[in-house]
């Protein structure tokens, strides 16, 4: 539901404060009928709300339920993977400000202990 390329792109969107249908096609270069669609399935699945606001002509805007809020670890690591990862020289084209006094650098801690979680520490357990 969220994996494919236009409806990551387009949670990311939301996310990011562009809630409107034509800014998201602006801004992530998707074909208009593509993301329609994929706006059409992440609000069916409960991961946006669809919210009309302009009558003439009848405009929607897009914004998270709760269980689109509970992506946000998901969008924000892949953001940080790609300024890692992919930038160039420049560094990333976007960075986050975290309080409006500091780059926001996210990372992934285990609530229970605390730490920084090392995936070469993890291993899953079966349920029994």
């Amino acid at each position: 539901m969220v994996g494919e390329k236009w409806a990551l792109l387009a949670i990311r969107e939301v996310f990011l404060g562009n809630r409107r249908f034509d800014e998201m096609v602006r801004r992530t270069g998707a074909p208009r009928d593509t993301l329609a669609a994929r706006l059409r399935t992440l609000v069916e699945r409960g991961i946006l709300d669809r919210r009309q606001y302009s009558e003439h002509p009848t405009r929607y805007e897009y914004r998270l339920t709760d269980a689109g809020v509970d992506l946000y670890p998901v969008v924000i690591s892949l953001l940080r993977w790609g300024d890692e990862h992919l930038a160039g020289a420049d560094g990333p084209p976007l960075l986050l400000q975290h309080h409006d006094d500091h780059r926001l650098v996210p990372h992934l801690t285990c609530e229970a202990c605390g730490e920084a979680v090392d995936p070469r520490h993890v291993r899953p357990v079966r349920r029994p």
